[in-house]
Formats: C-alpha cells, sequence, structure tokens
C-alpha cells in the first residue's frame, strides 16, 4: 500500500490511496481540482483513475472539491452528503471499495456524522484519523498494530490559548466535539503501536497554532514517555499547501 497526503489542515484537506496493482482510492476533496491534479502529476497519477472517494464529513475543507467526483464513486456516513446515487456507510461495517478492505469508524467532532477509516490491502493496514476530539476504546480495538497512521494532531494547547480566537472557539477546539491536540493523539496512538507500525503522519495541524517542528517533537516526547520505542518509526507532519507520499514511492 502506498499513500499521497496532497493537503491538510483548516484551508483544504485531499488524500490518495494506492494498492500494489494500481487501485486508487481518496479521502476527502477539500481542495481545487486544478491543485489536485497538480499534486497527484508529481507522482504519475492520473485524477481519473481514481475509483472511489471516501468523505469523512461535510465541512467545506473536506468536500469543497467533491463537484469534481460523479455522485456513484462518493461514499460517506448518512447525512454528509445525501445525493441521488452517493453511498451510504455505516458505523463498524467492512467494505469492500476500489481493492481496498474498509472498516468504518464514528468519530467526534461538530458535524452531522463524522467518520475516520481503517484501510487494508497487500497485508497492510493504514488508519484514517482526523478531526475528532476523542478516540473511544471501541475504535482503538478496531487500530491495534497497524502499518500506517494517519491521525490529527492539530494544537498545542499553550499556543491555542495565546491566539486571538474567541473563548468560545477555543474550548469548542479542546472540547470533546473538537480538535486533538499533540499531546492527546500521541497518547491515544500509544495504545495501538505494535511490531508492525512503520509510519506516522501528523495530520490537520492549526497554523496559527502549532508548528512542524512542535508537533514532531511533542508526539515524539510522549510516545518516549509511554516507554514506545520509536527509532523505527518514521514520524512527520502532513503540510497544507504541499504533499508528502509514503516511504516506499519513488518519485
Amino acid at each position: 500500500m502506498k499513500y499521497y497526503i496532497l493537503a491538510s489542515g483548516s484551508k483544504g484537506n485531499s488524500a490518495v490511496f494506492q494498492t500494489n496493482d494500481g487501485h486508487l482510492l481518496q479521502i476527502d476533496m477539500g481542495v481545487s481540482l486544478k491543485y489536485e491534479k497538480t499534486q497527484l502529476a508529481k507522482y504519475s497519477i492520473n485524477f481519473n483513475d481514481i475509483e472511489a472517494l471516501l468523505v469523512t464529513h461535510e465541512h467545506s475543507d473536506h468536500i469543497k472539491g467533491i463537484s469534481a467526483f460523479d455522485p456513484s464513486i462518493i461514499y460517506c456516513a448518512k447525512g454528509t452528503y445525501e445525493v441521488p446515487k452517493a453511498n451510504i456507510l455505516e458505523h463498524y461495517k467492512v467494505y469492500t471499495i476500489a481493492g481496498f478492505k474498509i472498516t468504518i469508524l464514528p468519530t467526534s467532532h461538530d458535524a452531522i456524522n463524522p467518520i475516520g477509516f481503517v484501510l487494508e490491502a497487500d497485508q497492510e493496514k493504514l488508519i484514517y484519523m482526523t478531526d475528532t476530539g476523542y478516540i473511544s476504546q471501541r475504535n482503538l480495538n478496531y487500530m491495534e498494530n497497524p502499518d500506517y497512521i494517519c491521525i490529527e494532531s492539530n494544537h498545542n494547547v499553550k499556543m491555542l490559548f495565546e491566539t486571538n480566537r474567541p473563548a468560545q472557539l477555543i474550548m469548542r477546539i479542546i472540547g470533546d466535539y473538537g480538535h486533538l491536540s499533540n499531546e492527546d493523539s500521541a497518547m491515544y496512538i500509544s495504545e495501538i503501536i505494535g511490531d508492525k507500525t512503520k509510519e506516522i503522519v501528523l495530520m490537520h495541524l492549526s497554523e496559527e497554532a502549532n508548528t512542524h517542528d512542535l508537533a514532531v517533537s511533542s508526539f515524539k516526547k510522549t510516545l518516549q514517555s509511554r516507554k514506545i520505542d520509536i527509532h523505527s518509526i518514521y514520524i512527520r507532519a502532513a503540510y497544507q499547501y504541499e504533499s508528502i507520499s509514503s516511504l516506499k514511492v519513488k518519485i
């Protein structure tokens, strides 16, 4: 399995996943079609070859470019994008879509019916979860010992409180229906890391209340405090305006 994180953050989100035999699956389309095609071209991927779009939730930074896809290949939870021909996904059900085995996990966010995913293909497992205030124990049970983790690490709490954001917004962000902080994200991930885990991508970083270096260093520090050996795990943060890919991708 290969992954391509094309954009991650409050200005737009998009990620593409590829099986060894070439199946292509996308999660979220919160960017313009022009931007998406430009990023995909770096990896010699044709946008028209994407076989399915999974949607996490209906906020604009996740769906503003959704009209680029035919509804018949769009998959989401009930209430997220209810148009004719769109496919409805149910919590904790397992689906086979575009060559991937996909388990649907409910998340906790101020959206209608937000979800995350466990993707499995080529005897590998990938966790994709952003925009959630917490992760339930039931979800963690499904997420154990993945090869790859794409997980929200939105903010540093101290930096968040030092922004000029209204107090109500800050409380929303740190609440159960908001976003995971660097430390909370790492604490949850410490519960699921196993001997197969080799790459972790920190997602949806706040531009005002986080930095790439801080997110990664905080994440590593928290994992080490939990006696997790991180020497064989590649940990990095995704970007808002620049794509990254899995280590096995050769450009």
